[in-house]
């Protein structure tokens, strides 16, 4: 499970940004995006860079998804999101006050996730209520 921080200007940015992650990256949001204060998320950014930011965000996001971090950072750097996302490790200092935000933070209006609710595609062949067919090809590397 990783947390993900999004910066950008404006929140069709952040929501493009989003939607990249679930489409191409092949990204599975576990909670819904919150609203972070911009100044937070960009003081956080520039203590995990260890430099300073060239331009402030408006706003920004932050949210949690199956996969472990690893994976997301492979999986992001594949796609070319419209917004500055970073993979907040558990190793940063800011990672359990992010976490504490998220608890109490609003979410963030206009997502909508284009994902199926269930595991993955119907076999309609077989009669039963179990007939998902689970994809864990993309995690097939972690143990459970």
């Amino acid at each position: 499970m990783a947390l993900i921080l999004v910066r950008g200007e404006n929140n069709s940015k952040l929501l493009n940004a989003i939607s990249d992650m679930e489409r191409h990256g092949n990204l599975n949001l576990i909670t819904t995006p919150k609203v972070i204060d911009a100044g937070f998320a960009d003081s956080l950014v520039e203590s995990i860079l260890n430099s300073k930011l060239r331009t402030k965000s408006n706003v920004a996001t932050a949210f949690f998804v199956k996969e472990d971090t690893t994976l997301s950072i492979m999986q992001i750097k594949k796609i070319h999101p419209p917004a500055h996302v970073v993979v907040v490790s558990d190793e940063y200092g800011g990672y359990s006050q992010l976490e504490k935000l998220l608890d109490g933070a609003d979410n963030l209006p206009g997502y909508n996730s284009h994902k199926a609710k269930n595991d993955g595609m119907i076999d309609y062949k077989i009669k039963a209520e179990d007939r998902y067919i689970k994809n864990e090809r993309l995690n097939s590397y972690i143990k459970k």
